[in-house]
């Protein structure tokens, strides 16, 4: 028998939602171990003839963040929709919170929250008024300051809408979310369009939500985005899953050596090794200390994606 925590009501909007991202600590994965959040077998969805999902499977415990990865048209969206309840799947059995999203009850629906690429609501409120407004919609709310503080927006509570930056708007968009305590997260592209700094703003909300031990399923196309969020990464390519690892382990399939470069009165070398540590060793030993410019360059997550969809191809 699946066993559930309790609820904290939390919210549902279909353009404006919620995240956070539990890491999953030792305390946390005691709780996963014996909560599903998220169970999917066999789950189609055609339009016609094409199949946009083929038989995904896919399980999320509690206080995972989980990261859906794919190309354009991998049927990642058509996925998460279905989750959400937002799409009516062809085949297969789905499971969210322990109900059928497709049949679940406005109560079901306050337990998720959701973040989409585009929001556009609520353009000629302040933000404390929007957040005021989502708030009366939750059985137990936070309050509008702790909200704002929370996503860093607690000196534009009287701003209009309208008149905030594109990371702010953003910003704007977790807080709606976020101010009914979600348990079940849903972000899509929550970084895109974001400057540099923007983006590691966003993910500090993200760490700071860790804490509180709530589950999120993220697509994304950042691929350090997934590499710094997620436990788990999870790949789509033509309606199905090719991979379900860690992103460590991802990285590992790359059969490449790490690139250990340094810096002497010759200039700057570079050693392809299966063994970097103990090569830094010996270079250690032979500087007696200090290593000059040392740097220890290892596939990338981004390197080990493109192969591996490159072999499906």
């Amino acid at each position: 028998m699946r066993r559930f925590g309790d609820p904290e009501g939390l919210v549902f909007h279909r353009s404006l939602g919620v995240f956070g991202c539990p890491g999953l600590r030792k305390d946390v994965l005691l709780v996963s171990l014996c909560v599903e959040v998220i169970a999917t077998r066999d789950l189609v969805k055609t339009y016609g003839a094409a199949s946009a999902v083929a038989g995904f499977d896919l399980d999320v415990a509690a206080g995972e963040c989980v990261a859906l990865l794919g190309p354009n048209g991998a049927g990642k969206t058509t996925t998460v929709e279905i989750l959400e309840g937002l799409r009516v799947r062809s085949g297969g059995s789905v499971t969210v919170l322990g109900q059928d999203p497709q049949n679940a009850e406005r109560a079901w629906r306050a337990r998720i929250g959701v973040v989409t690429q585009l929001a556009t609501d609520l353009q000629f409120a302040t933000v404390g008024e929007a957040v005021d407004h989502f708030a009366r919609g939750y059985p137990t709310p936070r309050s509008r300051h702790e909200t704002l503080e929370l996503v860093g927006l607690r000196e534009q509570a009287g701003q209009r809408v309208a008149t905030l930056s594109g990371g702010q708007r953003r910003r704007l968009d977790v807080a709606l979310g976020i101010v009914g305590r979600p348990e079940l997260l849903f972000l899509d592209e929550p970084t895109t369009g974001f400057d540099p700094g923007a983006r590691r703003t966003f993910w500090g909300v993200v760490q700071a939500l860790r804490e509180e031990r709530t589950t999120i399923v993220l697509t994304t196309h950042y691929l350090d985005e997934a590499d710094t969020l997620a436990d788990r990464i999870v790949i789509i390519a033509h309606g199905r899953k090719v991979a379900d690892t860690e992103p460590h382990e991802l990285r590992s399939r790359v059969p490449r050596d790490a690139v250990v470069r340094w810096r002497d009165d010759q200039g700057v070398h570079e050693l392809a090794t299966s063994s970097p540590t103990a090569a830094i060793a010996r270079l250690g030993a032979e500087f007696d200390g200090e290593i000059p410019g040392l740097e220890v360059t290892r596939p990338s997550l981004e390197e080990a994606y493109l192969e591996l969809l490159g072999d499906i191809a």
